[in-house]
């Protein structure tokens, strides 16, 4: 019943005739909001403006709105002025139909401005006004001819397009600052102590700062704050008061839009407190009703809102190189996705045709001949499955390669001219410069180059950059690709990282565990222990190709699940033999303490607080046993000071009793001695058994 209530409803909408109706209703209604609405309680500046942008078609409708508008906001020499600017905003509009010239934007502007001054010239004249009376005029003129524009640029917006978010920004802000004026004219509307237009304003804010990002939050705080502050000059604190309440809800925004709700109101309530106008407490009233209604809405209007807001308003045009990087990355990730959904098919389309073949010959050849064909067919089948495996490792990494692009906030051309020049006074010339500011404001500046010199590393480099960005760096971190040299400067963290490790062969010569610890400039610090199958020569050579390999190729900025993927592919096809390797990895960012545990087949982590020790255990498979392998993973928060742990199963397998003791006892010593101190213990403490190989990192977050 009511589908059918929504389909009458939008055929009736969506008739010609009807349409025409709503027009010219909405234009009548238009020039009476505007010849109603009081500027500084007397102006009313907008009722020409409306009708210098309605056309022939309807500048009739509007300017009939407008007079009675007027007149209802009381008869007088006053409101007569401004009627007369209605007629004579009206005759121009005539006029300039007349003679085609109503096309341009400076028609209506022009009319606009004209209208309200010549006919203020008058009133003036006959009133004997000073100088300062001709001063307002001509503010009250300028204020008609912009509302003239942005009125021409709403109306003109081509509202056909694929959504609105898909329109110029400068025609949205044209939109925004246009509904901004119209609730600015029904501000006057009040009922008790609340103002319905201010309730709306603050809830449109909250809105705008939680769907559309910060800038458009902060753009809606100040022309809808402008706006409504026009209605009296009591009102003209209000504009900051709704652009620094915004600013202050925009940091609580990540916690939750409670938070920005409650910061808006209580930042809201200082300037009202302190304003002592008349109009603080119903301000208060309608902020604290707004962020109510902000905080309750309904969860289908929620919905909408999320999906037009789904890509920010405050992004970067779809027309930049990053954004057209972006796409093709995504593109190629699922074209890649495809192929090897594609080889997976046809590889199960030819295994059953070999097996069927297999069966028919199986009378006809010999038992060895027969084991032979289905081993070769095996091994085939295998081979197969890890090229299709590999296709998909490739189509997440181009996908995190689209995802990282994307993540990027701000590509700083600028910044990375200026680090060009800075470099080619010590005679080096780069490959390419970039400067990448990302979502979170952190600053980090990539230089490739073909051959390295030694005065990258001179301080006097990591300053002069500084400068240029304006933060504060961590050394540069080299990283080598064949021929080329990629030099990486991270801004300072809040956080460094005090490591220590410790190992031990239990053949004595090769360590089947490889440790690796490495700063991806990106303000993470990154603890790898990987441990291949066994000892000696040949769990070393797993180990090291489990910890190198993942450490590449997050170095290279691919992320830890695609890396995973390329790992165990690589220890598939090793050799025919089973090869497999653990993989112990922790993640920590060092601006926020965030740390995520990731663990392929590996033994427990531990973390230690104060007098507290925790327990991380995750269950996976280690890396090279099976196809689809992945991390399992798990997220703690370090505080200053706070320990992690990690360790190999020769270290784990003395128990867990004494080792939780030896952790305790470790706790107090630095990082370097408490991964010796557990790495001494351990040995002790299974010098009875047959120990296997040994490794353990210590790492302790301190102040930077």
């Amino acid at each position: 019943m009511i589908a059918e209530r929504i389909k009458k409803t939008e055929t009736f909408i969506s008739n010609p005739e009807t349409k025409r109706l709503l027009t010219c209703f909405a234009y009548f209604v238009l020039g009476f909001a505007f010849g109603w609405g009081r500027v500084l309680s007397s102006l009313h500046p907008f009722c020409a403006s409306i009708v210098a942008v309605s056309k022939k078609k309807y500048f009739l409708l509007s300017g009939a709105g407008a007079v009675l508008g007027c007149m209802l906001g009381g008869f007088n020499a006053y409101s007569f002025r401004y009627i007369c600017a209605v007629f004579t905003s009206a005759l121009c509009v005539l006029a300039l139909s007349a003679l085609r010239l109503d096309v341009y934007p400076l028609a209506p502007v022009g009319t606009a401005f004209f209208s309200t001054l010549l006919t203020g010239v008058v009133l003036n004249l006959n009133l004997g006004e000073n100088s300062a009376a001709y001063l307002l005029l001509l503010g009250e003129s300028i204020l008609s001819a912009g509302g003239a524009y942005f009125f021409y640029r709403s109306l003109s917006s081509d509202y056909k397009r694929l959504r609105f978010r898909a329109l110029p920004l400068s025609d949205i802000s044209c939109i925004v600052i246009s509904s901004a004026l119209l609730l600015m004219t029904l501000s006057g509307i009040k009922t008790l102590v609340f103002t319905p237009a201010r309730i709306v304003a603050v809830t449109v804010m909250l809105c705008a700062l939680r769907f559309f990002g910060e800038r458009w939050g902060l753009v809606f705080a100040v022309c809808l704050g402008f706006a409504i502050s026009l209605e009296s000059s009591e009102m003209l604190f209000i504009v900051g008061a709704f652009s620094f309440s915004l600013m202050t809800a925009s940091l609580f925004s990540n916690l939750s839009y409670f938070a920005s709700a409650a910061a808006f109101v209580a930042t809201g309530a200082f300037f009202c407190i302190a304003s002592e106008s008349s109009v603080s407490f119903p301000l208060f009233c309608d902020s604290l009703c707004g962020a109510l209604i902000f905080m309750l809405l309904p969860q289908r209007v929620v919905a909408k809102l999320e999906t037009l807001g789904e890509n920010k308003l405050d992004s970067p045009p779809d027309g930049t190189l990053r954004q057209s990087l972006v796409l093709k990355l995504r593109f190629a990730g699922a074209a890649m996705e495809a192929i090897s959904e594609s080889v997976e098919q046809v590889s199960e389309r030819i295994d059953e045709i070999t097996r069927r073949e297999n069966e028919r010959l199986k009378d006809k050849i010999s038992e060895d001949e027969y084991a032979s064909r289905e081993l070769i067919l095996e091994k085939t089948n295998q081979l197969r499955r890890v090229a299709s495996d590999q296709f998909f490792s490739i189509s997440d990494m181009l996908g995190d390669l689209a995802f990282e692009f994307d993540k990027a906030e701000i590509f700083d051309s600028a910044a990375s001219s200026k680090i060009r020049a800075l470099l080619s006074h010590y005679d080096i010339f780069p490959d390419s410069v970039s400067v990448v500011e990302d979502k979170y404001s952190r600053v980090r500046v990539e230089i490739l180059l073909d051959t390295f010199s030694p005065v990258l590393e001179k301080p006097v480099i990591k300053n002069e950059i500084g400068k240029i960005c304006s933060r504060y760096f961590e050394d540069g971190i080299i990283t080598n690709f064949k021929d080329e040299t990629m030099l990486s400067f991270s801004e300072k963290a809040n956080y460094h990282l005090e490591v220590g490790f410790a190992q031990h062969s239990a053949d004595g010569r090769l360590c089947g565990d490889t440790v690796k610890i490495i700063n991806d400039s990106r303000g993470h610090s990154i603890l790898i222990i990987s441990d291949g199958m066994g000892k000696g020569s040949r769990a070393a050579l797993d180990g090291a190709m489990g910890a190198g390999l993942l450490s590449k190729l997050i170095n290279a900025g691919f992320g830890f699940d695609s890396a995973l993927k390329v790992v165990n592919c690589a220890l598939l096809v090793k050799s025919n033999d089973e090869s497999l390797a653990t993989l112990d990895v922790a993640n920590i960012d060092l601006f926020t303490g965030k740390c995520e545990i990731m663990k392929s087949g590996a033994p427990a982590s531990y973390i230690i607080k104060g007098d507290s020790v925790t327990k991380c255990e995750l269950f996976s498979m280690p890396a090279g046993i099976l196809r689809g392998i992945e991390f399992a993973k798990r997220t703690a928060v370090l505080s200053l000071g706070d320990l992690i742990f990690l360790m190999s199963d020769g270290i784990s397998e003395i128990g867990e009793d004494a080792l939780l003791n030896l952790l305790n006892e470790a706790a107090p010593m630095p990082p370097q001695k408490a991964a010796d101190y557990i790495l001494e213990n351990a040995l002790e403490l299974s010098k009875n058994s047959k120990p296997d190989d040994m490794s353990v990192i210590a790492a302790k977050l301190n102040k930077n």
